[in-house]
C-alpha cells in the first residue's frame, strides 16, 4: 500500500474526492494539478500515516514511508530542475497541514524548509538576491524552531521570542518594517534567532536538510493534536479519529521582488455574497504575512495595477475553480517574477448572509439545482441572518474604524486575552476581544466572544476567517487602536486625542461597517435578504415535517409566525404567572387552606388567562396552539429569602410565618421528580379546571371574530395511563359545556418526558389525541442528569469524550432518541394517525430536528429565532432520506 500521492508536471496521483485519505488541501492540490493549473509540485503523505502515528507513537511511520518520501523528492528535484541540500541548486519546500474538514490555522505550517548556512548562499546566487535569500532564512528558522523545536512564549501576553528579536534587529538597523531589513540586518536575525533555539533547547539548530524535513513532517503531525486543534474540532464536530495529512511542495516565493506577490482570494464577497473576486495581496511578501495579519495587504483589485497580467490570469483560474467546484472558492496563490501559482483551493468559509446569497445565486446561475442549493446550507449558520444591527436612525459618532471583517453588531466588555474572554464569558458576561491581531491560540477565546475587534490583519486574515466560520462579529485592521494586552488596555489615537479602554469597558462593533463605538449603541432587528425568501420557499417545499414555536407571549408568537412557524407547540402557561398583577393571586391560591380558598384566588386568574390565550389566538389564526397546563411545583412561585418573604406578607396582609411555614411545607429534595405536572392536578384539579375553562372560554370569544381557532391542551409529566383517563375526563367536563354548539374543535394530549410513559405509550395513547414529547426532562430523566447540576462535571465528560455531545444540546440517539422511538411505535399501534411532536430545546438543533424526520414525527417545535434553522434542516432531512433516482 502507498503511503503518499504525487502531483504536479501535469499528473496527479489524486482527485478532489479523496479528501479522506489526502485531506482537503492535497485533494484539492491534486485536482488542480489534473486540470494542468500552475501548482508548484509536491507530494501529500495519506491521513493514514497520520493514524499510524497515532496508534504506534509519535516519530513511528510505516517501514516503507521513507523510501517513498525520497522518490517523491527526486520527482520535484526533476520537475523543478533543483536538488534537496545542494550547494548550487538548492530546492526549497514548504511543509503544510490539511485534514478532510477545513481547520483554518489550527495546525502547523513551515515554509522555506531546505535552508542552512551553506543552502542559503546558493538561493543567494542563485537568485541574485542576497536580501530575499536571508529573509527566506530567518522566516524558516523562526517557523521551525516555534514548531518543531517549541521555541514560543512563555505565557499568552508574553511577546513571541522570536519577534522580539526581530524587533531589537529592527531598532538596532532603524528600520521601520520588517521589509525595510537589509541582507545584514537579516542576517544578524538568523543568527540571534539560532542563539535563542541553542539557550531555550539546548542544542543547535539543525543544519541537515532531511533531519529537517522529518522533524517538519513530525512536527506538522502532531499539530493534529494540539489544544487549539482539539478545540476547534470540538466546536466543530469534526471526528478527532481522522488525522492531518501532511503536503509536502516545492516553494514558490512571493518575496523575491516587487513583481512577486502572495494573497488570498475568494470567488465571491464571503461576507456578503456578492458575485466580485474579493481577497488581499502583499506584494514582497510570503503566505503568512497576508494570513497573520503582520503587514495590512491590500484589496485584490490593486492588483490590475500592480500586476495586470497576474490579475487576469487569477481572474481566469478563480472562475475555472468556482464553475468545477460549483461552490464558492477560498484560494491561496503566489505570484513570482509575475507568474501565478495556485497554493490552495477550498470551498470557502462564509457567513449566514453569504452562505443563502450564493446558494441561491448558483442556481439563478445553472451551477445548482433547488435541491442541491438547500443541501448546501448549513441550518445553524442561519442564525446569523437574524442578527440585530444599529439601528441607522441613532448611530453614536465612532471611536475608530477598521476593516467590516465579519458583519453584524456586537455589544460586550472588553478583554484583552483570549483566556480572559473565556474567564468572563464564564461568568455570564458578553465580551469583546481586543488584540493587536489574532493567533490561532486564541480560538477558544474568538469563541467565547461576542466579536472581535484588532489593530492589525486585513479581510482574509487569521481572525477575520475565523469570526466569519463562527458567524462573530469582527472589526480588523483599526489603524488607530494601540492594545497594551499586559496592562490590560488599549487607547484611540489620532486627531490630537487619545481615548483610553481598560478591561470591562463596554465598547460596540458593527462589523457591517467596521466602525467601533464606546458604550451601547442602539440595535435594530435584521432587514432580511429577499434571497432568504426565495431559499424558504424552497425549503417548504422539500420539507414534510412541520415546524412550530414554543411561545407563551403574542409579541414571541408574531415574531415566529413571521419567521414561518406553523401553529405553537408549547405555551408555558405558568410563564404568564409571574408579573407582578398575577403573582399575588396565584400566591394567593397556594396559600389558601382548602379548595374553596383556591377556587376564589383561581377566579381572580381565570380572566388574565382568558385574555393571554385569546391574544395567542388571534396572533395564530388558523394555526394550531398547544397549551400546556401549569407544570411546575408551586414553591416557585413563593419567595424564598426572609427580605422577599417579608415584602410578599405585607402585600398579602399575612405573618412572614405562614409565609415561611407554606414554603416549608411546599419545599421538596429533588423537585424536578415532585409535587408536579399532571400530578398538581390529581391533588387539585380546580387548577388544571380553571385553566380549561380559560382556554375554551378565549376560544370561544375570539372565534365570534371571525378567527379560525385550533386549541391543544396538553397535560404534562404523565407517567401512568390513568393520570391521562381522569385529567381528559377533568378537561371535557370544564371545556365542553362552553364550546358546545360553537363548533371549535380541539383535542387533548400529553408530554411524554419520562422514560415509563415512552415504555406504556401504547396504553397512554388510548386517552390522547396527540403525543409531544418533553425531550428536556425526558434527557434528565433517562441519564439521569439534573440540567442545573450537570455543569459541573458534563464539561469534563465532553473534553475528554466520555459523552460526544452535550445531550442537552443534541438529542441523544441511542438513549434518548430509543425510548421516543419507541413511545412513537406504542403510540401508533393503539393510534395509527396519533399526531407526534417534539418541544424541548432540541426542536431547533438541525441534529436533532433530522432524527425527528426519521422517527416519522408530525412536527417539531422551537423559540422563535430558530424556526428558519428547523425548517431548513427538516429540508435537509427530507432531501438526504430520499433514495437516488
Amino acid at each position: 500500500m502507498k503511503h503518499l500521492r504525487q502531483f504536479g508536471g501535469g499528473t496527479s496521483e489524486g482527485r478532489s474526492k479523496d479528501k479522506m485519505l489526502l485531506g482537503g488541501k492535497g485533494a484539492n492540490l491534486a485536482e488542480m494539478a489534473s486540470l494542468c493549473l500552475p501548482v508548484p509540485p509536491g507530494f501529500t503523505i495519506t491521513t493514514e500515516v497520520c493514524r499510524f502515528a497515532m496508534e504506534h507513537g509519535a516519530g513511528n511511520y510505516p517501514a516503507e514511508l521513507p523510501g517513498e518520501v525520497d522518490a517523491a523528492l527526486a520527482r520535484i528535484e526533476e520537475l523543478t530542475k533543483t536538488k534537496f541540500g545542494d550547494a548550487t541548486h538548492p530546492m526549497l519546500v514548504s511543509v503544510r497541514s490539511g485534514a478532510p474538514a477545513s481547520m483554518p490555522g489550527m495546525m502547523d505550517t513551515i515554509l522555506n524548509l531546505g535552508l542552512n548556512d551553506s543552502t542559503v548562499v546558493a538561493l543567494a546566487n542563485q537568485s541574485g538576491n542576497e536580501r530575499f535569500a536571508w529573509d527566506c532564512y530567518r522566516r524558516f528558522v523562526g517557523m521551525y524552531g516555534e514548531v518543531v523545536l517549541g521555541v514560543t512564549a512563555k505565557s499568552e501576553s508574553d511577546p513571541d521570542p522570536f519577534d522580539e528579536i526581530l524587533d531589537e534587529v529592527k531598532k538596532q538597523h532603524r528600520a521601520n518594517r520588517d521589509q525595510d531589513l537589509n541582507a545584514a540586518a537579516l542576517k544578524d536575525a538568523v543568527g540571534r534567532f539560532k542563539a535563542k533555539v541553542r539557550e531555550v533547547t539546548g542544542k543547535d539548530f539543525p543544519d541537515d536538510v532531511k533531519t529537517q524535513l522529518w522533524g517538519a513532517i513530525g512536527a506538522v503531525f502532531q499539530s493534529w493534536n494540539n489544544p487549539r486543534a482539539d478545540y476547534y474540532r470540538k466546536l466543530n464536530g469534526i471526528s478527532a479519529t481522522i488525522g492531518t495529512a501532511v503536503n509536502v511542495q516545492a516553494m514558490v516565493f512571493g518575496n523575491l521582488g516587487d513583481d512577486c506577490a502572495t494573497g488570498v482570494a475568494f470567488t465571491r464577497n464571503p461576507a456578503t455574497g456578492t458575485a466580485e473576486l474579493y481577497g488581499e495581496f502583499l506584494t514582497n511578501a510570503q503566505g503568512e504575512d497576508v494570513v497573520a495579519g503582520i503587514r495590512t495587504p491590500e484589496p485584490i483589485s490593486e492588483l490590475t495595477r500592480t500586476l495586470p497580467a497576474a490579475h487576469a490570469e487569477l481572474v481566469r483560474v478563480a472562475k475555472l475553480l468556482e464553475d468545477h467546484f460549483r461552490d464558492m472558492q477560498d484560494l491561496e496563490f503566489t505570484i513570482m517574477k509575475g507568474q501565478l501559482f495556485m497554493l490552495q483551493t477550498r470551498s470557502g468559509k462564509r457567513t449566514g448572509k453569504a452562505m443563502v446569497k450564493v446558494a441561491v445565486d448558483l442556481v439563478a446561475e445553472g451551477k445548482l439545482t433547488e435541491k442541491e442549493a438547500v443541501l448546501r446550507i448549513d441550518p445553524a449558520k442561519l442564525d446569523e441572518v437574524l442578527h440585530p444591527t444599529i439601528d441607522p436612525k441613532a448611530r453614536p459618532t465612532p471611536v475608530g474604524k477598521g476593516l467590516p471583517a465579519s458583519p453584524g453588531a456586537a455589544i460586550g466588555r472588553v478583554v484583552f486575552t483570549a483566556g480572559a474572554a473565556e474567564e468572563w464569558a464564564n461568568r455570564g458576561e458578553r465580551v469583546i476581544l481586543v488584540r493587536t491581531d489574532t493567533s490561532p491560540e486564541d480560538i477558544h477565546g474568538m469563541k467565547a466572544a461576542v466579536g472581535i475587534l484588532t489593530a492589525r490583519g486585513g479581510m482574509t486574515s487569521h481572525s477575520a476567517v475565523v469570526a466569519r466560520g463562527m458567524g462573530k462579529c469582527c472589526v480588523t485592521a483599526c489603524t488607530s487602536l494601540r492594545v497594551d494586552a499586559p496592562k490590560k488596555t488599549a487607547m484611540f489615537v489620532g486627531g490630537g486625542k487619545e481615548l483610553r479602554l481598560k478591561e470591562g469597558d463596554i465598547i460596540t462593533l458593527d462589523g457591517s461597517t467596521g466602525e467601533v463605538f464606546l458604550g451601547t449603541a442602539p440595535l435594530v432587528p435584521a432587514q432580511l435578504a429577499s434571497e432568504l425568501g426565495t431559499l424558504m420557499k424552497w425549503v417548504d417545499r422539500f420539507r414534510t415535517l412541520k415546524v412550530r414555536t414554543n411561545a407563551d407571549t403574542p409579541t414571541d408568537a408574531r415574531t415566529a409566525r413571521s419567521f414561518g412557524a406553523e401553529g405553537i407547540g408549547l405555551c408555558r402557561t405558568e410563564h404568564m404567572f409571574f408579573q407582578p398583577e398575577r403573582i399575588l393571586a396565584v400566591r394567593e391560591m397556594i396559600l389558601a387552606a382548602d379548595e374553596a380558598g383556591r377556587r376564589t384566588a383561581l377566579s381572580k386568574i381565570l380572566p388574565m388567562q382568558r385574555g393571554d390565550f385569546a391574544e395567542l389566538f388571534r396572533v395564530m389564526d388558523g394555526l394550531p396552539v398547544t397549551i400546556r397546563l401549569l407544570d411546575p411545583p408551586l414553591h416557585e412561585f413563593l419567595p424564598h429569602a426572609q427580605k422577599d418573604i417579608d415584602e410578599v406578607a405585607a402585600d398579602m396582609g399575612v405573618s412572614s410565618a405562614v409565609i415561611t411555614a407554606k414554603v416549608s411545607e411546599l419545599t421538596e429534595a429533588n423537585p424536578m421528580l415532585g409535587h408536579r405536572g399532571c400530578r398538581l392536578a390529581i391533588t387539585y384539579p380546580e387548577i388544571y379546571e380553571i385553566q380549561s375553562q380559560a382556554i375554551a372560554e378565549a376560544a370561544a370569544e375570539v372565534a365570534k371574530e371571525g378567527i379560525t381557532v385550533l386549541p391543544e391542551i396538553m397535560i404534562p409529566l404523565v407517567m401512568v395511563p390513568e393520570e391521562l383517563r381522569r385529567l381528559r375526563a377533568l378537561v371535557i367536563e370544564a371545556v365542553d359545556p362552553i364550546l358546545s354548539g360553537a363548533s371549535i374543535p380541539y383535542t387533548i394530549g400529553t408530554m411524554i418526558e419520562l422514560p415509563r410513559a415512552c415504555v406504556v405509550a401504547d396504553k397512554i395513547a388510548e386517552h390522547a389525541d396527540f403525543f409531544s414529547f418533553g425531550t428536556n426532562d425526558l434527557t434528565q430523566t433517562t441519564f439521569g442528569l439534573s440540567r442545573d447540576d450537570a455543569g459541573r462535571f458534563l464539561p469534563a465528560y465532553l473534553d475528554s469524550g466520555v459523552l460526544p455531545v452535550d445531550p442537552f444540546v443534541a438529542l441523544d440517539p441511542d438513549g434518548v432518541g430509543a425510548l421516543i422511538e419507541l413511545g412513537v411505535r406504542g403510540g401508533r399501534a393503539t393510534k395509527p394517525k396519533l399526531k407526534v411532536g417534539i418541544c424541548g430545546e432540541h426542536g431547533g438543533e438541525p441534529s436533532s430536528v433530522e432524527l425527528c424526520h426519521r422517527m416519522g414525527f408530525d412536527y417539531v417545535s422551537c423559540s422563535p429565532f430558530r424556526v428558519p434553522i428547523a425548517r431548513v434542516a427538516a429540508a435537509r432531512a427530507a432531501l438526504s432520506s430520499e433514495k437516488p433516482s
